[in-house]
């Protein structure tokens, strides 16, 4: 398998891969070899980039008919949209748990964007941010997001922690670094897994197919060290609810970890949890997990708890929300299910 890095070199609006060709790598026209490494890319701009000298192969800009050898070093600039870091305030009502002069922690609704991004400028828990609070930090490199040193998936609720200061951006991204923030989420997963409680101590990153998805390399020859402690909390007969307690925190952490074991998470659709992968046959029982999608039109994952110690007083802070209501309907229907129909 190729290797491939990536990193972001915003303040040129380009993204760069590094790509080394597999020692059996056969003999490939440089764009049939970069059109099958990078999906979301037309091949007319991979083109268009080895014309304009964006693609180099050991160091040397190369020709169109270039053929890719073994062991060959590619790199490959594309072009990115532009990004503006100016935040728009916006009048968001935000669900805050805890405030002092120093951080919030905030319950983010399933379906709000944590920061601006591509095809998402607006609407933002940053640009309520923006609004409710005046000078927010922000911390170097991470520019047009103030206040944020971690984020959860748009349609993720729970828990995160928001930094009103310098010093406390410093000392909670200090603790986000060291693997010391408690960060515990709900999820409710397809099957139930064996053993019950365990933990996932596997490599996750960028899918090389599909760049919006996370994968688990569990040969650790690629990607990032990503480690979930999880315990099931009760068995629904074809569902779980379970308990992930986080180590580390890679983008899509929990959900990449629990589909490698073969648990994805209940109406996942980005991770093929959005299908019946779990029961019976029959028509029945089919509508009952549509209607149960329909409750939760979502990946179940909450972030439920978060603990760390406060940057400026050193206390040991804990913070515990309660489960949404679309969570709860759907263990609801389940629970009701399994007491009513013997299968």
């Amino acid at each position: 398998m190729a290797e491939v890095e990536e990193g972001a070199h915003e303040e040129e609006l380009f993204e760069q891969h590094r790509i080394i060709a597999d020692p059996n790598q056969a003999i490939l026209r440089v764009d049939k070899f970069l059109i099958d490494r990078l999906p979301n890319v037309t091949r007319n701009k991979i083109q268009q980039g080895i014309k304009d000298g964006f693609v180099k192969v050991n160091g040397q800009q190369i020709k169109p008919n270039y053929k890719i050898h073994p062991g060959d070093e590619i790199l490959v600039y594309i072009t990115e949209p532009p990004r503006d870091e100016d935040v728009v305030p916006e009048d968001i009502p935000l669900n805050i748990i805890y405030e002092d002069e120093y951080l919030l922690v905030v319950n983010k609704p399933a379906g709000m964007v944590v920061h601006p991004a591509y095809q998402n400028w607006t609407g933002t828990l940053v640009n309520a941010l923006a609004y409710h609070f005046q000078n927010l930090p922000e911390m170097k490199g991470n520019e047009g997001r103030p206040g944020l040193v971690h984020r959860i998936d748009k349609d993720t609720s729970g828990l995160l922690v928001i930094a009103k200061t310098e010093q406390a951006m410093n000392g909670l991204a200090k603790q986000f670094f060291d693997h010391s923030i408690e960060r515990t989420y709900y999820a409710l997963v397809w099957g139930e897994p064996d053993p019950a409680d365990g933990t996932i101590d596997v490599n996750v990153g960028r899918s090389l197919k599909d760049r919006r998805i996370t994968t688990a390399f569990p040969k650790a020859d690629f990607g990032k060290t990503a480690i979930t402690h999880y315990k099931t909390l009760k068995t629904l007969r074809y569902v779980s609810l379970i308990l992930c307690n986080l180590e580390t925190g890679r983008t899509h952490q929990i959900r990449a970890h629990m589909k490698y074991l073969g648990h994805t998470l209940f109406n996942d659709a980005t991770y093929g949890g959005d299908q019946v992968l779990k029961g019976t046959v029959f028509t029945k029982y089919k509508q009952f997990v549509q209607n149960c999608f329909k409750v939760m039109p979502r990946q179940a994952l909450h972030a439920k708890s978060l603990g760390f110690i406060h940057p400026i007083s050193k206390k040991q802070m804990q913070f515990d929300s309660e489960l949404p209501e679309d969570f709860v309907n759907v263990l609801d229907k389940w629970e009701n299910y399994v007491t009513h129909h013997s299968e």
